[in-house]
C-alpha cells in the first residue's frame, strides 16, 4: 500500500525511558544513567539534523518525577544546569532553536535562568526546533491552556485550546517514540499526539543510537496516515501529514 508522507517525519517526539535501568544493570548510581542519557540525546540531535527532521521534542522530566528520591531529583536539576552550559554553544552553532516546555515554578533559580538564556541565545535559529519538556505533563498542558483562555475571557474551543497549548509554536508530532520497552506514553503530549504514529523501542535510552532512530523512521514509512479518512480517500486525495501549519 502506498504511503503519502515524506521519507522522514517532520516532527519526532521521544519519551526517553531507561536511564535508571541502564545504570542499575551496570551497578552504577541512577544519576550515572541520566548522564549517559544526555550523551545519547546529543547524538540524537545530531542524527535529526543529518536526516532533515525539522522538530524534535523530548520528555526529559515529568511533573510526576518529583516523587522520585530527593537526591535523584537534585541530581537531575544539577545535570540540566551543567548540560545547558556544555551543550548550548554547540547547538547554537548548528542552527538549533531551543524551547523548554513545562512549569518552571518549582525549578531551581539557576536552572530557570539557564533555560531563559538558552532560549534567547538560540531564538534566531531555524534548522531544528528542539523542545525539551521539563517538569511537563500532558494534563498540565491542557489545564494551563484552559486557564489561560478563561483568564482572557475567551471561549474554550478545540481551536482556541490548540493555540494555547505549550507547543503551539510547532505542528503536532508525526512520530512518537518511546524507548525502554514500556508500552505507554506516560502523560506526554496527550493533546498533540492524537494522530501521531507510535513506535516502541526495547532499547534503553542510553543505548538508543542512529540505527535505532533509522529503524523507527523505517517503520513510520510503512504506516498509512489517514486522519479519519478511508484508505481510498487517502489514495485519491493524498495525505496532509501536518494538521497544524508550522
Amino acid at each position: 500500500m502506498a504511503t503519502h508522507h515524506p521519507a522522514v517525519p517532520h516532527h519526532v517526539a521521544i519519551v526517553m525511558d531507561g536511564n535508571g535501568r541502564w545504570a542499575t544493570k551496570r551497578f552504577l548510581p541512577r544519576i550515572a544513567g541520566h548522564k549517559q542519557g544526555v550523551d545519547s540525546l546529543s547524538r540524537c540531535v545530531r542524527a535529526c539534523l543529518e536526516r532533515g527532521i525539522g522538530v524534535l521534542t523530548v520528555f526529559a522530566f515529568s511533573s510526576e518525577n518529583w516523587n522520585r528520591p530527593s537526591e535523584e531529583v537534585s541530581g537531575l536539576m544539577e545535570l540540566l544546569a551543567l548540560s545547558l552550559a556544555k551543550e548550548v554553544p554547540s547547538l547554537n552553532e548548528n542552527g538549533v532553536q531551543l524551547h523548554f516546555i513545562g512549569d518552571r515554578e518549582r525549578l531551581f533559580e539557576k536552572v530557570r535562568a539557564g533555560l531563559a538564556k538558552a532560549e534567547l541565545d538560540t531564538s534566531a535559529n531555524s534548522r531544528l526546533v528542539f523542545n525539551v519538556c521539563f517538569n511537563y505533563g500532558g494534563r498540565w498542558d491542557i489545564a494551563q491552556a484552559a486557564q489561560k483562555l478563561a483568564g482572557r475571557g475567551e471561549a474554550i474551543t478545540e481551536l482556541s485550546l490548540d493555540r494555547a497549548m505549550a507547543l503551539a509554536h510547532v505542528p503536532d508530532p508525526d512520530l512518537l517514540i518511546r524507548t525502554g520497552g514500556e508500552l505507554r506514553i506516560s502523560n506526554f503530549l496527550l493533546w498533540q499526539a492524537a494522530y501521531s504514529e507510535l513506535h516502541f523501542s526495547d532499547k534503553l535510552w542510553p543505548e538508543f543510537d542512529e540505527a535505532a532512530l533509522d529503524e523507527a523512521i523505517a517503520v513510520f514509512r510503512t504506516r498509512e496516515r489517514r486522519f479519519g479518512k478511508t484508505s481510498a480517500q487517502v489514495s485519491r486525495d493524498g495525505n496532509n501529514d501536518n494538521i497544524k501549519a508550522a
